[in-house]
């Protein structure tokens, strides 16, 4: 049987010994094994489960679902069908993070190709100086340049 040491576990799924020491004792793992020596080592199964583990945990799984998952894998086969719903309902809540983060990036991506827009168009003059705000010393019979409120212009404007 192949046996891995802390570091080569940390190391393999770019964990810290200490994070490591964490899932165990959160009950993410089994019971370590020992060598003679006393020093921890970990299984080729142990393996198996924390890449699985770090792949559960990089998508966002809390630690308390993580543990329920953890717990069933060590109960044996029979627990299949109830490994297969918690894998399913978090694959539906990541399928809906993913959604919600394609809506926040096709926005950013408008918003590049605005100013990728604004700048073809030669709208921006990098040497002109930016107008300073308006003091309270100014002539009170100067007109307003900035509008009271955003309604008239564009959002694209105001960022």
């Amino acid at each position: 049987m192949d046996y891995y040491t802390p570091g080569q576990m940390a190391e393999r799924f770019d964990l810290t010994l200490d994070t490591l020491r964490y899932y165990e004792k959160a009950g993410l793992l089994r019971q370590v094994d020992r060598a003679p020596s006393g020093h921890r080592r970990y299984r080729a199964d142990d393996a198996e489960l924390l890449h699985l583990i770090r792949c559960l945990r990089d998508t966002d799984m809390p630690i308390a679902r993580l543990r329920e998952f953890a717990e069933l894998v060590r109960a044996g086969d029979h627990t299949i069908p109830e490994r297969v719903e918690v894998l399913q309902s978090h694959q539906r809540r990541l399928d809906e993070h993913i959604a919600e983060l394609r809506v926040r990036q096709a926005a950013i991506q408008h918003k590049i190709e605005y100013y990728l827009g604004v700048l073809a168009d030669g709208g921006v003059d990098s040497a002109a100086p930016t107008p300073a705000p308006a003091s309270a010393s100014a002539s009170a019979s100067a007109p307003a340049s900035i509008p009271d409120d955003h309604t008239s212009r564009p959002v694209e404007e105001a960022l």
